[in-house]
């Protein structure tokens, strides 16, 4: 339980690292909160008042704060829990996001925090749950759906194709995290007052084919390195 607790705090303390609030103020000298109609310090937000390098820019870091709390864990934990030092370093680090000690506990919402944590969990399943997200927010144009299916997509997995039921308990941490944090959208959604966002209309009005074939190529490095050195580093720890 020791080695659990000490992972979490790793990732929380990685989590409120918020890129958003240094890019935001470098770029406006205002705080996050007051930036759009959100106020929320994350990459669609960012994205969408001060432009596509910003929002990466926030999206990066938010992914690698992640990533490095999840490495830090591994390394000292993963000969004792095994990739559940993964798991639950990446819950610490979409609870710093959410809920910053140093922002009064308000933060963002933790889906990119919480989707990176997924795939370096699980790269295969992981990916797949990213991946019927965004299909979700394609058809509906609504972010704060996307944003819960992802953790309720891969709990479900577990819950059918997998005895782990520590994985799903801390799976169905995750999804209700990410319900209540996008509660107050969804309650919006039937009187029209959540937005709806064309991701693919805005990315092709923003990205071109560079910038989209650079995302994507991301997109597969980050997979690609995530299965290729926890693969290795387990057989060592082994």
């Amino acid at each position: 339980m020791k080695e659990r607790i000490i992972c979490l705090l790793i990732g929380y303390l990685f989590g409120c690292f918020m890129t958003a609030e240094i890019v935001v103020r470098k770029l406006t000298g205002r705080p996050a909160r007051e930036l759009g109609t959100s106020g929320n310090p994350g990459m669609a937000n960012v994205m969408a008042n001060l432009g596509f390098k910003a929002g990466i820019t926030v999206l990066i870091g938010d992914l690698m704060k992640t990533a490095a709390a999840s490495v830090v864990s591994y390394l000292l934990f993963g000969e004792d829990i095994g990739k559940m030092a993964l798991l639950y370093a990446g819950l610490g680090a979409t609870l710093g996001h959410d809920f910053p000690f140093w922002m009064k506990f308000r933060g963002g919402k933790g889906v990119a925090s919480s989707s990176i944590a997924f795939v370096i969990f699980d790269p295969f399943w992981g990916l797949l749950a990213n991946i019927a997200g965004m299909l979700v927010v394609f058809a509906t144009k609504y972010l704060c759906i996307g944003g819960v299916v992802i953790p309720v997509f891969l709990g479900i997995i577990y819950a059918v194709f997998f005895n782990n039921i520590e994985a799903l308990i801390i799976l169905i941490v995750f999804a209700a995290l990410a319900f209540y944090c996008h509660f107050s959208k969804i309650a919006g959604i039937p009187s029209g007052k959540t937005e709806r966002t064309d991701v693919i209309g805005a990315l092709r009005r923003r990205l071109n084919p560079g910038k989209l074939v650079l995302l994507l190529l991301t997109a597969i490095v980050i997979v690609t390195a995530d299965a290729y050195f926890f693969g290795p580093l387990a057989g060592l720890l082994a």
